[in-house]
């Protein structure tokens, strides 16, 4: 029973890291990356959809990505969906693809999402920190209730630690290769 909070830890702490994988992948880095566009829905015959499920889409250059509609009739509604989105880029429509041209960034831009890049991780961190007092709480409550000795208690204590830090070390290397990235475009 102990144990099994010691996995759920690793567990949540894990889906906190994925989490910030995946917000962080919404930044745009001056480079062409495919998941500026999750999120973006599309109005096709009556329902509303991902952007993925109606069209391909590839990065044939370093700052082009390429939307290739699976019925050609939906250009127009794609089109129309990557204008209301909040990504900024204008499309390119030329009758049978649309070209998103990733904008060049500036210095002070990239400064400015180093910093944003900055202040996600720190709140992933919080995160993982959180979790990790929610479970020694429940640890210390089972030895209180006699569920435990207190040399398991400790021991456990330790593996969250431990479980802590790994989470947090991989935090920041998440970080520092998405500021890598920023500043090195």
């Amino acid at each position: 029973m102990a144990q099994v909070v010691v996995e759920e830890t690793r567990r949540r702490m894990q889906k906190s890291c994925t989490a910030l994988e995946r917000e962080l992948g919404q930044i745009r880095a001056g480079r062409a990356n495919a998941s500026i566009l999750n999120g973006i829905n599309v109005e096709y015959y009556g329902s509303e959809v991902p952007i993925n499920q109606v069209a391909s889409i590839s990065i044939p250059e370093a700052r082009v990505i390429l939307v290739t509609p699976f019925d050609k009739s939906a250009l127009k509604d794609i089109e129309k969906a990557l204008m209301a989105s909040d990504i900024g880029i204008n499309p390119a429509n030329d009758g049978s693809v649309i070209r998103l041209v990733i904008p060049q960034l500036t210095g002070e831009r990239r400064q400015e999402l180093v910093k944003e890049v900055g202040k996600i991780s720190e709140g992933a961190k919080v995160a993982v920190r959180n979790i990790r007092r929610e479970s020694m709480d429940d640890v210390k409550k089972q030895q209180k209730n006699h569920e435990i000795t207190d040399d398991e208690l400790h021991d456990l204590e330790k593996q969250i630690q431990t479980v802590t830090d790994q989470s947090i070390k991989e935090i920041e290397r998440i970080t520092d290769d998405k500021s890598k990235e920023l500043v090195a475009v």
